[in-house]
């Protein structure tokens, strides 16, 4: 599980630190960049990296938590660590954004309840299917 974990890591670090770098590439052509902003970048990789490489996967799949409690913890992590995010990348962008959090907290939940049982509804007929092909 921990080396999962780390690999998790590791690839949503990899992914997020190249997609940062793209996203400044094309809309910081002439600017030029600090090297105090390459922190900013491996931070906001690291956050990602903890929230949907090692966050997700634990929450979802090895913590026995009720639906209601997985969906509440990872809609509020999620807003916080985006918001974090914003922050490192553009603190102008936060303090634009940061009036709509309680709306960005209810959709949250909401997308997170719909993914969550569809999810649930596509989880139950694959294992259904796995036991009818071990009853035949």
């Amino acid at each position: 599980m921990i080396s999962q974990f780390k690999h998790s890591f590791f690839q949503v670090f990899t992914v997020t630190s190249l997609w940062v770098t793209l996203l400044l590439t094309l809309f910081y052509r002439e600017q030029p960049i600090s090297m105090v902003y390459l922190w900013h970048v491996a931070g906001i990789a690291a956050i990602s990296a903890v929230l949907f490489g090692i966050m997700y996967d634990a929450l979802w799949n090895h913590f026995t938590l009720k639906p209601f409690w997985n969906i509440l913890i990872s809609s509020i992590i999620t807003i916080v660590g985006g918001m974090l995010i914003v922050w490192l990348f553009s603190q102008d962008m936060f303090h634009v954004i940061l009036p709509w959090w309680p709306g960005m907290l209810l959709l949250s939940v909401v997308l997170h309840t719909i993914a969550f049982y569809f999810y649930a509804r596509i989880d139950s007929r694959k294992r259904v299917e796995e036991l009818n092909k071990i009853l035949k």
